[in-house]
C-alpha cells in the first residue's frame, strides 16, 4: 500500500512557514493615514506658495498655513468619519436584510450558498454538504453569506472614530511641515518648499513598504505630484499678486 506521502520530499515540507500574516489592506487607519499625511503636505504647501507668490508679508502666509492646517485637518477628520459611518451603516443594513431573507427562506439561501462554491469550481455535491453544513448554525450562515456575497467580513467592519482620528492626525502632521520654518522665524519661501519636498518624497518611500513599489519609485511620483501643485498654485498667486486683484 502506498504511503499518503510519498513521492513528497520530508525536507521540502519541514520548510514551508508554519503560520503567516498579511498585513491589514482593509482596515479603517492605513488608508485615511496615508491620504491625510499626503494631502497636509500637498495643499498646505501650495496654499502657502501660492499665498507667498502673490506677495504676501511673511506674517501673513504663516496665518494661511496654520488655518489651512486647522481647516484641512478637522475637514479630513469629518470626511472620514461620515464617509466610514455611512459605508459602515449600509453594510449593517444589508446585513439585516440577509438575515431576514435567512429566516424567510432559508432552503433558497443555502441552495444559493451552494451555487457561490459551485461557479468557484467545488464539485456539485461538495458544495452542497459545505453550504448545508454552514447554514446549520444561524450565527455562521449569515456571516458567511455576507462574506460571500457582499465581500465584508461583519466581524472587522472599519470603525469611523479610527478613521477619523488618522486622518486628522495625519494632515496636522503633514500640514505642520512647510508651517514650520514660519513658526521658527523664517521669511524666505524655498525652506519650507524643499522641507515639505524632501517630506513628500520619504512619505512617498515609506508607503511603498506596504506595496510592491520601489521607494525611489514611489517617493519620486509623491515628490514630483507635489513639485507641480506648489509651482502651479505660486504662479497663480503671482498672477493675481502683479495684476492687483
Amino acid at each position: 500500500m502506498t504511503s499518503p506521502t510519498a513521492g513528497t520530499d520530508p525536507s521540502a515540507a519541514r520548510t514551508l512557514p508554519e503560520d503567516h500574516h498579511h498585513r491589514d489592506v482593509t482596515g479603517g487607519w492605513m488608508r485615511p493615514a496615508v491620504f491625510g499625511a499626503m494631502d497636509g503636505l500637498v495643499s498646505n504647501t501650495a496654499l502657502i506658495a501660492g499665498v507667498a507668490g502673490g506677495g504676501a508679508p511673511a506674517h501673513t502666509v504663516l496665518l494661511a498655513g496654520l488655518a489651512g492646517l486647522a481647516a484641512g485637518a478637522f475637514s479630513m477628520a469629518t470626511g472620514e468619519y461620515v464617509s466610514v459611518a455611512s459605508q459602515t451603516e449600509l453594510t449593517l443594513a444589508e446585513i439585516e436584510v440577509e438575515k431576514a431573507e435567512l429566516r424567510r427562506v432559508p432552503a433558497a439561501e443555502q441552495a444559493e450558498l451552494a451555487a457561490i462554491y459551485r461557479a468557484r469550481g467545488v464539485d456539485e455535491a461538495t458544495a452542497a454538504e459545505v453550504a448545508r453544513q454552514l447554514s446549520a448554525d444561524p450565527e455562521t450562515v449569515w456571516r458567511v453569506h455576507a462574506r460571500e456575497e457582499l465581500g465584508v467580513d461583519p466581524d472587522d467592519l472599519p470603525s469611523p472614530w479610527t478613521a477619523a482620528g488618522s486622518s486628522f492626525a495625519a494632515f496636522t502632521v503633514g500640514a505642520l511641515v512647510p508651517v514650520l520654518p514660519y513658526l521658527l522665524g523664517g521669511t524666505s519661501l524655498l525652506v519650507p518648499v524643499l522641507l515639505a519636498l524632501l517630506a513628500l518624497f520619504a512619505a512617498g518611500a515609506l508607503v511603498s513598504r506596504f506595496t510592491d513599489r520601489s521607494a525611489l519609485y514611489s517617493g519620486g511620483r509623491q515628490l514630483l505630484l507635489g513639485a507641480v501643485a506648489a509651482a502651479l498654485t505660486y504662479g497663480i498667486g503671482n498672477l493675481v499678486g502683479a495684476s492687483g486683484i
